[in-house]
Parts: structure tokens; C-alpha cells; sequence
């Protein structure tokens, strides 16, 4: 499944692209309160390049940093939160919120839980690595992942949906190997800081398809904002 769940063609549904800003715009808001400046905030400038790849309204993305620099009243103040638990079938998965109300936001997650298991901290972050991942495409067909790879400072790759490769990099490696991918062939399409499973768990038809259900249902809550899973395939 890759170090991210992501729900099958929701890109083609315009009400998805509404929901993919939404989430953006939280990501720039937090990383803005280290700056409103994406020349001297990395966090921020790989946040904005990603918005601008999926095409968010300059207005949209420009409120943001300003909300989340303190340069607009009424600025959101977003809590990053962290749950950990399982899908069916002992899959174990972490997912990450983004909220302005952590008391509408727990109960929440512990009713779309309630087919799986809700853990407590640390009861699955073990079986994962808290790393840099950044997506990239090839250039042209000479481009090389392992090469890049190593020669970017990445620690790892594996490959990604629609041709892309996944590159896997320190946390504190993440800024300097997207500014290094395009010197060996591969345009980064996203980048962020995330959890890759250890031991991806493998199942058979039936038993995936209710997961996907399950994984549906959290993702498709606002205050969700990522969903890693150690699903295999």
C-alpha cells in the first residue's frame, strides 16, 4: 500500500479536490507559524509547492499563510493529533488529525474505530518509521531511482502509484534531498514527514476490501488529516 493510504479515485471528484485544499491549507497554516516566508521556512516552502502542483487558488493559499503566520484576526489555532490502533484484521495503522476542537475530534475517531480497535499511544507507532517521504517522477526514461537515490541522500525508495517512486530520507534529510532530486532526473510531486510500516500485513481479497471500507470512512473525516497504514500490496 505504500507508506500512505490514499483512497482509490477520489483525485477525479471535484468535492475531493475541495477536501485535498482543505487539508493543504491546515498543513501551510501550521508550518507558517514558523514564518510567512517559504525562503527562509522549508517546512512552509514544501507545503506551497504542493499546493501549487494540485492547482489551489493563489487566494486560497495566501490566506493561509496569513492565518497561520498571526497576520489575519481570527487565525485557527490547529492541534496536531496522533492515534494509533487497527483496522480489521489486526492491520495495524497511525492516524494523524489536524483541529481547532480536540473535544468534537476524539469522539469522532473513537466511533469510526469501533470495526477495528482504537490504541493507545505507542501501541503501533513501534512497527513504524518516523521518516521524510517524498513523491517524484521520472523525467525521462533514463532516470534512474537507485541512483538518485543515492545520490540525493535518500535512505531508501520503493515504488509509488502511476509510475512515481517514493524516496525515504532522514527527517532532518527531507529539504535537502527534494532540492536534490531534480539534479538526477525526478520532479517532486510531494513531500512531507510521515510513518512507514515496518511489516505490512497481507490479506486476501475479501478481507482488503473491508479495510479499504474502513479506511474510507477515516479518512473522509475533516479533522483527519493523513492515515498510514501497514497494509501490503
Amino acid at each position: 500500500m505504500g507508506a500512505q493510504w490514499k483512497a482509490r479515485h477520489k483525485e477525479i471528484a471535484a468535492n475531493a479536490k475541495g477536501k485535498i485544499f482543505g487539508k493543504l491549507s491546515k498543513e501551510i497554516m501550521v508550518a507558517a507559524r514558523g514564518g510567512a516566508d517559504p525562503d527562509t521556512n522549508s517546512r512552509l516552502r514544501l507545503v506551497v509547492e504542493q499546493a501549487k502542483k494540485v492547482s489551489m487558488p493563489k487566494e486560497t493559499l495566501e490566506r493561509a499563510i496569513k492565518k497561520g503566520a498571526g497576520l489575519l484576526d481570527g487565525g485557527a489555532a490547529l492541534e496536531r493529533l496522533i492515534y494509533e490502533g487497527f483496522a480489521p484484521h489486526k492491520v495495524p495503522l497511525i492516524v494523524e488529525c489536524l483541529t481547532d476542537n480536540v473535544n468534537r475530534t476524539y469522539p469522532n475517531i473513537r466511533v469510526l474505530f469501533r470495526k477495528g480497535q482504537l490504541g493507545a499511544s505507542g501501541s503501533v507507532a513501534w512497527d513504524f518509521d518516523h521518516v521524510g517521504m517524498i513523491e517524484a517522477t521520472p523525467n525521462n526514461k533514463d532516470s534512474d531511482a537507485e541512483v538518485a537515490a543515492i545520490e540525493a541522500g535518500a535512505q531508501d525508495f520503493e515504488a509509488a502509484d502511476e509510475g512515481a517512486t517514493l524516496f525515504i530520507t532522514d527527517i532532518t534529510d527531507l529539504d535537502a534531498v527534494c532540492k536534490a532530486l531534480p539534479n538526477f532526473g525526478f520532479a517532486v510531486v510531494s513531500a512531507q514527514i510521515g510513518y512507514r510500516p515496518k511489516n505490512a500485513v497481507t490479506l486476501n481479497e475479501a478481507e482488503r476490501a473491508e479495510v479499504e471500507e474502513f479506511l474510507e470512512a477515516i479518512d473522509a473525516d475533516d479533522d483527519v488529516q493523513n492515515v498510514y497504514v501497514g497494509l501490503a500490496g
